[in-house]
């Protein structure tokens, strides 16, 4: 399995091994950065979720939290979301100078309603000269800060967009893209379709293209790097309660015979409740903390043999000693579980995307888009 990969180039910054942990709405905040950190021993790049444009220019207070970084992160990576190009360069030129961050990340790949239905996210590289517009302010308001993009095949298997999406990314000077094998109708079902991540990397040599969906494994990231030619992987679900996979990736791609993570359940419990400490410490409440905790239990506990009213019960607390507590009550002997390696987090597929009326009629035509179809919250 292991494969030596060159270093992925982000502008001056150099990502080795070229693993890097996808932008996900409500999980990748710095405590979970910080965990996924500390299992890589700091290599990777790790980026922040969602922060919409609209909320960073208007310095919303949720938006100006979300955005903080911890010392030891270098580089600092934002993913900013926006349908406006003013609004994007308005928060981009922010970021620059004001030293928010050393990366910026354009989201063109979120499929979820209330961002397709004001012509984000997944949809917006439909409208071809919307998608250079917003492009071009973002590179220009960024200076010497590099800008990469991450999107979707298209919306559904009738509007395909990812080809004339990267050659538009070329074009405006983007550094990198990240390619999620799935159209925004897909959601998460399914499976990735890695050979568009291969033809994406053939139709722009010019810069790198990242690999993204159905990586559950190190084994699954070296193989699609060697299927695709891709330069790099971006790993989503793949680490929801599973941290350390970020150690396996590592090893996998510096060419080392290392031992796959396969934590017991004491280990795991260990790592629980540091997550949630952590939250609470960047909350600056313990009870908050272990509440933003709860959409992680069933994760990490995947496969262990843990009863379902306990589970309930762990998905209720509100104090650190309640959790430990609950956790100290289980066999913290058990192994970690046969098949818990495999896929996690949101499968759901086959969905009706939500647009803007008359969306799909002209893929160029950009009338009607403008500051009133930004978000003003960011992140989850």
């Amino acid at each position: 399995m292991p494969t030596t990969a060159p270093p992925l180039p982000i502008g001056p910054h150099t990502v080795q091994p070229p693993v890097v942990l996808a932008p996900m709405a409500g999980i990748t905040n710095a405590p979970f950065r910080t965990l996924c950190r500390e299992f890589s021993g700091g290599k990777g790049l790790f980026v922040s979720e969602m922060i919409t444009t609209r909320a960073l220019v208007e310095r919303n207070e949720k938006t100006m939290q979300l955005i903080h970084f911890d010392e030891s992160e270098k580089p600092r990576s934002i993913q900013l979301y926006g349908v406006d190009p003013a609004t994007v360069g308005k928060a981009v030129r922010m970021i620059a100078e004001e030293g928010l961050a050393d990366h910026i990340d354009l989201n063109f790949g979120c499929p979820v309603p209330k961002v397709t239905r004001k012509g984000g996210g997944s949809a917006l590289p439909f409208k071809r000269n919307l998608l250079r517009a917003i492009l071009r302010e973002a590179v220009s308001g960024a200076g010497d800060l590099p800008v990469t993009m991450k999107m979707r095949k298209g919306i559904d298997d009738d509007h395909i967009t990812y080809l004339d999406a990267g050659r538009i990314a070329v074009e405006e000077g983007v550094t990198a893209i990240a390619l999620h094998g799935r159209t925004a109708a897909q959601h998460y079902g399914g499976t990735a379709d890695w050979d568009a991540i291969a033809r994406l990397k053939e139709h722009v040599p010019e810069i790198p293209v990242l690999g993204n969906g159905d990586i559950w494994s190190a084994e699954d990231a070296v193989r699609m790097v060697r299927e695709t030619g891709c330069d790099g992987v971006v790993v989503g679900r793949g680490c929801l309660g599973r941290p350390w996979l970020f150690s396996d990736l590592v090893a996998a791609f510096e060419g080392r015979d290392a031992d796959i993570a396969r934590p017991a359940l004491r280990e795991v419990a260990d790592v629980m409740v540091r997550h949630a400490t952590l939250l609470g410490e960047w909350i600056g409440d313990e009870a908050r903390g272990v509440i933003d905790f709860r959409k992680h239990v069933a994760w990490y506990l995947k496969g262990f043999a843990v009863g379902s009213e306990m589970r309930k019960r762990l998905a209720i607390t509100s104090s650190l000693a309640e959790l430990r507590g609950g956790l100290d009550e289980l066999d913290l002997d058990q192994p970690w579980p046969t098949g818990a390696d495999g896929p996690r987090g949101r499968t759901s597929g086959n969905n009706r995307v939500v647009l803007p009326d008359g969306w799909l009629k002209d893929p160029y035509d950009c009338a009607g888009v403008g500051e009133d179809a930004e978000l003003d919250t960011s992140g989850g």
